[in-house]
């Protein structure tokens, strides 16, 4: 027989299940709470996220050549 997981709130932890209509936070305060972790830049993103413009730019810096001057 397969293990069953058992689904808990990322804020206080408690049991929760996948039909609940707060999934998968246990209730409102806590997805409240969620919220504002992330406004206030509590949640951050590991990696820096690159901007397409910014590789065109250097691209397009390379193609140049200093004789155009």
């Amino acid at each position: 027989m397969p293990k069953r997981i058992q689904l808990r709130c990322p804020i206080c932890k408690k049991a929760v299940k996948g039909t609940d209509p707060e999934f998968p936070f246990c209730s409102e305060r806590c997805r409240t709470i969620d919220l504002g972790k992330w406004a206030s830049g509590q949640y951050v993103i590991s990696s820096p996220l690159k901007d397409t413009a910014d590789e065109f730019e250097v691209e397009s810096d390379a193609g140049r050549s200093d004789d155009d001057d």
